[in-house]
């Protein structure tokens, strides 16, 4: 017998004497049995949840299994599932994980060098400490441009809106940048989804499918899931709401300040939230270029082809399956060809998923729908696609060091010009201040995307919502260089507000009673939305009517001020 095998018999047998003990741990609520084996978490009395971390739902991608779809994972007997499982490899930004799988001062001195695992298809439960039985599953996807993002950002941790919601919160880790999105030709077998070069939501589709199968082991309805994500994670969101290979694993969807209109939807001088197949085919041409060279095996493009022209796919493939996977993304970062994104090939992800939308094409769900009122204000180095400089005038280090060491409490310090470049100081100036220019970013990039989905969307189906975060009462400068900025609405919704990247730019005593009166009636939609498929609750104070209305989310520093438009 091979050690798979063992592994599996052993496991099969542990899992045998527990159901023998007591079914779900015996008296122990923290263990639960899986099919793979038992899975041993824990209880936070702060919080009254119960929680368990780093759940594999699939094998380690790795060796052979690099750029193929996620396989089931083997079983393990007993799993200690208190600890987060490893970030998926990315090359390390101001939103990732830093050196310790977590927020810390290491981010700062990681940045452009790779941290994480491929070792990393894990994912995260949260339930509130009661016996309750076929609660609302919420499945959250994390941002991060698809280059970046892990599941252990202390903000995604679950155990409050767990509670709040009485529901179950599952985050999960998936595969990034070019490990989790490449169209190479060599790699293509005939298999439709594999082929699709969209491995990383697949393995958001694995994980759902894990979710469908066992979930109900952790009190959760498997029949109402509702699929949430941010950014990037709505772009994948979105993605999923096209893809006939998610039918059925969720039935409500919460995508947050992303899209999914390519450019040919959009109008005339509209940044895209979807590239077409094509600009990844030719991304993977050039990192197999770049590589042939490093290794000595070509000396320009022309010679890397003649090259590749004399090998089988299978050879390119076990080449490429070959490099470390350190090297292949600071040889993409190198050459600047780190955008990652679903790919639209026909099968994981329509052609033109806007289209597939408008025809009936897709998975027909509730939909609630959102983003912040100043989405800009995090995109500075976009600035320059407007024809202007990056927006900051320090880099990502000194900002993660600025915001680690700022005392939101004492008198203010800093200044926006500490931070802002000139030519947009002040930041209020008509027309060329950061303000202005931060908006009319937001105007040609998340507004365009959002119109066009929702739109669409709408001449389909009824239930869409649609809310706007406005937000702003940071302690100054961060008001004015943050104030309502892409994911500052994700606090609010997860009700975690630090220790996290911006929690000391954002969170002082003053804005206190405010932002938790408002993240309770944020929460309170989520829940209501996951429960009913409909976001309308009794905190708003007013019926929400449906797109394209809008909800207004805001607070005083010392209540929540909400209304609708």
């Amino acid at each position: 017998m091979d050690v798979g095998g063992l592994k599996r018999l052993l496991g099969a047998g542990v899992c045998a004497l527990l159901m023998a003990c007591g079914g779900n741990g015996g008296d122990d609520p923290t263990v639960r049995l899986l099919p793979q084996g038992a899975v041993a978490g824990s209880s936070d009395a702060a919080s009254g949840t119960y929680s368990w971390k780093g759940i594999p739902y699939a094998r380690p991608p790795v060796g052979a299994l690099r750029w193929r779809a996620p396989a089931e994972p083997d079983a393990w007997g007993r799993l200690d599932a208190t600890r987060f499982g490893s970030a998926c490899i990315q090359n390390g930004r101001i939103y990732g994980p830093g050196l310790n799988n977590t927020y810390d001062a290491t981010i700062a001195t990681s940045l452009n060098t790779p941290v994480g695992s491929e070792e990393c298809l894990t994912l995260n439960v949260w339930r509130p400490a009661n016996d309750g039985a076929g609660l609302p599953v919420i499945f959250f996807v994390y941002g991060g441009s698809n280059i970046s993002g892990y599941s252990a950002d202390p903000v995604y941790d679950g155990a409050a809106l767990a509670k709040a919601a009485n529901a179950i919160v599952v985050t999960a880790n998936y595969r990034v940048g070019p490990l989790g999105f490449f169209n190479m030709p060599q790699l293509k077998t005939g298999n439709a989804a594999e082929d699709s070069g969209n491995f990383a939501l697949l393995d958001i589709i694995q994980a759902l499918k894990f979710v469908k199968n066992n979930i109900a082991t952790f009190g959760g309805n498997a029949s109402n899931v509702t699929l949430m994500g941010q950014s990037a994670g709505a772009i994948n969101t979105w993605a999923l709401v096209a893809s006939p290979m998610a039918a059925g694993l969720f039935h409500r969807a919460i995508p947050i300040s992303g899209g999914i209109s390519l450019a040919s939807n959009l109008p005339a001088g509209s940044i895209p939230t979807l590239n077409p197949a094509s600009t990844y085919a030719a991304q993977s041409g050039a990192l197999l270029t770049r590589l042939l060279i490093a290794d000595g095996l070509a000396t320009d493009a022309a010679s890397a082809q003649a090259y590749v022209a004399g090998k089988s796919s299978a050879e390119v493939a076990t080449y490429m399956r070959g490099k470390d996977a350190r090297v292949i993304l600071n040889t993409l970062l190198a050459a600047g060809l780190t955008g990652s994104g679903p790919i639209p090939d026909g099968s994981v992800l329509p052609a033109d998923p806007i289209a597939a939308i408008a025809a009936g094409n897709y998975n027909k769900v509730p939909v609630l729908a959102g983003n912040t009122a100043e989405e800009g204000k995090l995109f500075a180095p976009f600035l320059t696609l407007l024809g202007g400089p990056p927006g900051f005038k320090i880099g990502d280090a000194a900002r993660f060091n600025m915001m680690a060491t700022f005392n939101p409490d004492a008198a203010p310090t800093l200044t926006e010009a500490d931070i802002l470049d000139p030519g947009y100081v002040p930041s209020s100036a008509p027309g060329t201040g950061w303000t202005a220019k931060a908006n009319l970013l937001g105007s040609v990039f998340m507004a365009p995307s959002r119109d066009n989905v929702l739109n669409t969307l709408k001449s389909r189906q009824a239930e869409v919502w649609y809310y706007r975060f406005d937000w702003a009462q940071e302690p100054a400068p961060w008001n004015t260089v943050y104030g309502a900025a892409h994911a500052f609405d994700l606090p609010f919704l997860f009700g975690n507000f630090g220790p996290s990247l911006f929690s000391n730019a954002t969170n002082s005593t003053t804005n206190r009673p405010g932002r938790l009166a408002l993240s309770a009636a944020m929460m309170a939609t989520v829940a209501a939305f996951a429960k009913n498929g409909d976001p309308n609750n009794a905190s708003l104070g007013r019926t929400w009517a449906s797109w394209p209305s809008r909800l207004v989310f805001d607070a005083t520093p010392t209540q929540a001020v909400i209304s609708t438009q």
